[in-house]
């Protein structure tokens, strides 16, 4: 093997001084804060990229991430190795039933339309989730309509989240009439666990995907929604910059709506306008009326 080869067995070892610098500039670019703990994952996850870009040291790595447009886009890459989680269809039921119940009130109440960001989408599994739930809903409302934003910093999952191509396995847990309603079987291997599902342009046209970074909601166009939905994204952030995201968020609803968070991802936040909902296994505030 010549010498500028490596192997993941191998990873390069970061010392406290690059550790400190990487640190930072994740924090600073993304809110993302790594712990001493979680060392090893950012030397693994730089080093795959490293490999894969041809460089062998991290600061040289860091000194590419500056350098103008190239950086840019190598900077998107890096980030969805980083930030993108596994995620699955319908995760946390509770969460969902409790958004169900709500937009069920809320259109018996007189309310012709619901609009729901989605917020650290991800792959889309979770926004298309909420479609296929508001849109069986919203069909036993005559004249009502239903819309989803759904809002990532990674543009590579972004991509797969417009696409809405996954895996047959992925599928496993949802209903029948679900996957016969929304999903068409792609051509492809025989083997049924190989084979893929895209999600139908029903679906799909009544969700618009966009990139928002939550270091700068402050920018981002979303008011006056129904419900916001962010599970799964706060976990990595310092507490004080939780609170504010979160302000941020709840500053988005319309009066009497509804934003529903991870369990246990927010622990000491509160807001004069907002009210802890009370549903079982599930962490959710909903802004008061007036």
């Amino acid at each position: 093997m010549s010498a500028h080869k490596w192997s993941m067995k191998e990873s390069l070892k970061m010392d406290d001084e690059q550790f400190i610098l990487w640190q930072a500039l994740l924090e600073d670019r993304t809110g993302m804060q790594i712990s001493a703990q979680r060392k090893s994952f950012l030397e693994t996850s730089l080093a795959i990229r490293m490999r894969e870009v041809g460089l062998q040291d991290y600061d040289a790595y860091y000194e590419k991430l500056m350098s103008g447009l190239t950086g840019e886009v190598e900077w998107a890459t890096l980030v969805d190795r980083l930030t993108v989680q596994e995620t699955s269809f319908f995760r946390h039921t509770s969460s969902f039933e409790l958004v169900h119940d709500y937009c069920d009130t809320r259109l018996k109440d007189g309310a012709s339309s619901l609009d729901v960001w989605c917020v650290g989408c991800s792959t889309g599994e979770e926004p298309y989730s909420l479609g296929m739930m508001l849109n069986g809903l919203v069909e036993q409302h005559q004249g009502k309509y239903w819309g989803i934003t759904a809002t990532d910093i990674s543009l590579p999952a972004l991509s797969k989240a417009r696409q809405g191509i996954y895996s047959k396995r992925k599928l496993d847990l949802m209903s029948e009439e679900y996957k016969s309603r929304y999903f068409t079987t792609l051509p492809g291997s025989s083997l049924s666990e190989s084979r893929k599902v895209q999600v139908n342009r029903e679906l799909k046209d009544r969700i618009c995907f966009a990139q928002v970074n939550v270091l700068e909601l402050e920018s981002a166009p979303m008011a006056e929604m129904d419900v916001i939905f962010c599970q799964n994204l706060l976990i990595y952030f310092r507490r004080w910059r939780k609170r504010d995201i979160v302000t941020h968020l709840a500053e988005r609803l319309a009066p009497g709506g509804l934003m529903v968070l991870g369990i246990g991802e927010v622990l000491d936040w509160s807001h004069p306008d907002m009210e802890r909902v009370p549903y079982e296994n599930t962490l959710a505030f909903a802004r008061r009326n007036g």
